[in-house]
């Protein structure tokens, strides 16, 4: 064999995997050594509601209630005595640290630990931790992304707790950290974070949605709460073969790999027998998870090899959000004990399904006082009353999507999602909405006036809406291929890509539906009070009517993949951004920042500040991958290429100088036109890149790489597949995708 020192590190790396066996490890055990049941040890390392009562005295509890459902600011009396409780709970549990947890605009989150240890007036060692320190922190925000709302020089900002989500504990290799997750805001209040925006969104969504349930005779009722799980995709590959790739390293992706013999097309994978060693992993994720409070249910195979899947119990958003952000990173902390690095991205291998992170949306009211609590909007009633209000709260919704497709679509909007959006295998970058056929039909008599005339109780009962909890399930099939899908009782929001925060896509959503219930509203006042019950009635169903009509467009119930679907959507004028640089222009359009700033979620500046993070986001994320690209094909592809070259060039010689036939000549012939291409397509990249280097405009910069860049490293990644397959196998270096996706 001719093994050049990459291609020995790969077989090396083979050879140790092929003897790799799962990992074992000591789940949480009694004092007699039996392993302990999942209830038993659920969330032990979160400081929650239920340890709060337990351990405040009931008027500090009672003002921390007051704080998390009416928004009271916490008096120092209560701050106090809640830190010293946290305090106690913590040390108790061996921590030694403290931090305030948070989630700046980089899509991951961020921590600066103090410890516990201070000293007293005889400068003597004590554990303190006071209410000023649990309510604020104030970390260096100057490296931060801002998006112009701050200059680099200017390094105060604020976190603050947010006691809506509890704190917990971080168990590391020596010692254990609490967490207190918190907001982020610069020196002059600006937002700087995720977590700001997304609770601004969920309040200003409660009030709008409490005062259009007052129009049907909901009164009194306190809270909406916006309520989510979140479906969490995500690959698997062996540590060692992550190690040889410069492109998983660096991108998160693979920038070139030639396609196996088998890749998914056998459909074996899905739902299949979970491999020994991703069990081990799957049951180790899940007891760390367990742990810190989150309700993880789900696991499972995925549609690609090595592709997997974890899904929790639905939760208030904002917790939802926090504990994905938690689950992430457990994720990538447990795949190292395992030998497995995890991949978030969203396209990590051509040619294989992408990966998703579907968020399951609903409403619910939130009101213990009141004898609806619990209860789902989206979950169609018995009687017809019930009903109204379902088709009100739907409509709503459906004229929120309506008026903010673009902007829904500038939520989902990344390098990673760029690759997987429409890959038939994911939604297209077309937002619009499915609802099934039963649903869709009663929408349609509905628009179409059947029961005009009617009472609206009647006109109901004739659509059949007061049988929809009895026959959802079978009448509502799941559209795989519909980023905007109801489900039941819910809508899956299923376009958001695995590895970003779905904390903006959310915030977004939120705000859009705000949005359609604030029209809702203005046209049942403007209509006024109706003189009877009947005639009331009568009234929202009219308005319904009405909104039905004017989103029609924005529903489908076909193949979202289909080149037809796309026709269609241009025709009825949704927006349709294939690249991420024109979908995050949506941000800043004068509907979107009317919405942000009239609902109070974001200020203009607020507004700006994101679509600049993300659309620098988006630039550096490209040219990092370019500049990998372009070292793997200067010091591995290119240089791999040529010794095989000179390798078949000598056979070509030895034969011709014995007088004897070189079968080799032809594949010479093949690799030489193909490394021709590739200098000439690498002269191009090298010339793109260049012309990058004069741009000083965001924007010019993102249409460069969106439109041009890419689509040279797209040709080049093709050129050098064909190389992979043209060149020795004890030459190539890099682990190849057959070995990547089927050895665990």
């Amino acid at each position: 064999m001719n093994l050049g020192t990459g291609a020995q590190a790969r077989f090396k790396v083979i050879s140790e995997i092929n003897s790799r066996t799962p990992r074992k490890f000591d789940p949480p055990r009694d004092e007699h050594g039996k392993r302990l049941r999942i209830s038993e040890f659920f969330g032990v390392n979160t400081f929650n509601l239920k340890k709060m009562k337990e351990e405040l005295p009931k008027e500090i509890y009672s003002n921390l209630i007051s704080t998390i459902e009416k928004g009271n600011p916490l008096d120092r009396t209560t701050a106090h005595a809640i830190a010293l409780a946290i305090r106690d709970w913590a040390l108790s549990r061996g921590v030694t640290h403290f931090c305030h947890w948070f989630q700046p605009q980089t899509g991951l989150t961020a921590e600066k630990h103090d410890a516990f240890i201070t000293f007293d007036e005889h400068y003597q060692p004590i554990e303190k931790f006071s209410g000023s320190q649990l309510i604020q922190s104030e970390p260096d925000a100057s490296s931060f992304p801002s998006g112009g709302m701050r200059t680099t020089f200017e390094a105060r900002g604020y976190t603050a707790w947010d006691p809506s989500s509890p704190v917990f504990i971080v168990e590391h290799t020596n010692g254990k950290t609490l967490c207190i997750p918190s907001v982020f805001i610069s020196y002059h209040g600006d937002s700087l974070d995720e977590k700001t925006g997304l609770l601004r969104s969920l309040e200003v969504l409660s009030e709008k949605a409490v005062e259009l349930l007052g129009f049907l005779g909901y009164s009194g009722i306190s809270k909406i709460q916006a309520t989510l799980g979140i479906e969490q995709e995500y690959f698997l590959v062996d540590r060692a073969f992550y190690s040889l790739r410069p492109d998983l390293m660096m991108a998160g992706r693979t920038l070139v790999g030639g396609q196996p013999p088998k890749g998914q097309q056998l459909e074996d994978h899905y739902f299949g027998s979970i491999p020994a060693r991703v069990q081990a992993f799957m049951s180790e994720v899940e007891y760390d998870l367990y742990k810190l409070g989150v309700p993880i249910k789900t696991r499972h195979n995925e549609v690609a090899p090595n592709q997997f899947e974890c899904a929790p119990i639905f939760e208030e958003a904002n917790i939802a959000i926090d504990h994905n952000q938690i689950t992430m990173e457990v994720l990538r902390k447990v795949a190292m004990r395992h030998g497995f690095s995890v991949l978030l991205h969203e396209k990590p291998f051509a040619g294989i399904n992408g990966s998703g992170k579907h968020n399951n949306w609903s409403l619910s009211i939130s009101d213990k006082n009141s004898k609806l609590h619990g209860e789902n909007l989206l979950d169609p009633g018995a009687t017809p009353s019930q009903n109204i209000r379902f088709l009100l709260i739907l409509t709503g919704i459906l004229k929120g999507v309506h008026k903010h497709a673009g902007l829904l679509r500038a939520g989902i909007a990344s390098s990673g999602n760029e690759h997987r959006l429409g890959a038939n295998e994911a939604p297209p970058a077309i937002i619009s909405v499915f609802m099934g056929d039963l649903l869709n039909r009663i929408l349609n008599d509905l628009e179409n006036g059947l029961g005009k005339g009617e009472s609206a109780e009647s006109t109901v009962l004739k659509l059949g809406v007061n049988q929809l909890p009895e026959v959802m399930k079978d009448n509502t099939d799941r559209n795989r291929t519909s980023p905007f899908a109801f489900t039941g009782n819910k809508f899956e929001f299923r376009a958001v890509g695995a590895s970003a925060s779905p904390a903006f896509p959310i915030t977004i959503l939120n705000t859009a539906v705000a949005d359609g219930f604030s029209e809702l509203i203005a046209e049942l006042k403007e209509r006024g009070a109706a003189k009877n019950p009947t005639d009331h009635d009568n009234m929202i169903l009219d308005v319904i009517r009405q909104a039905i009509r004017t989103t029609k467009n924005i529903r489908f119930e076909g193949n979202n993949y289909s080149a037809e679907w796309v026709k269609e959507a241009e025709r009825r004028g949704i927006p349709h951004h294939r690249k991420t640089p024109e979908a995050l222009a949506e941000i800043k359009n004068p509907a979107s920042i009317q919405a942000f700033t009239g609902l109070g979620v974001f200020s203009e500046a607020e507004v700006h500040s994101r679509f600049h993070v993300r659309l620098e986001r988006y630039i550096k994320s490209i040219q990092i991958e370019m500049d990998t690209l372009r070292s793997m094909l200067n010091t591995q592809i290119l240089p791999t290429a040529y010794a095989f070259h000179s390798f078949l060039s000598q056979g070509v010689v030895a034969a011709q100088a014995a007088s004897v036939p070189a079968p080799q000549a032809e594949l010479l012939q093949g690799l030489s036109q193909t490394l021709i291409r590739t200098l000439e397509k690498k002269t191009l990249f090298e010339q793109l890149i260049q012309k990058l280097d004069t741009l000083s405009s965001e924007e010019e910069k993102a249409h460069l790489l969106a439109y041009q860049i890419t689509q040279v490293m797209t040709d080049l990644r093709s050129l050098s597949d064909e190389m992979e397959f043209m060149i020795a196998d004890d030459f190539w270096p890099l682990p190849k995708y057959r070995e990547m996706l089927f050895m665990t």
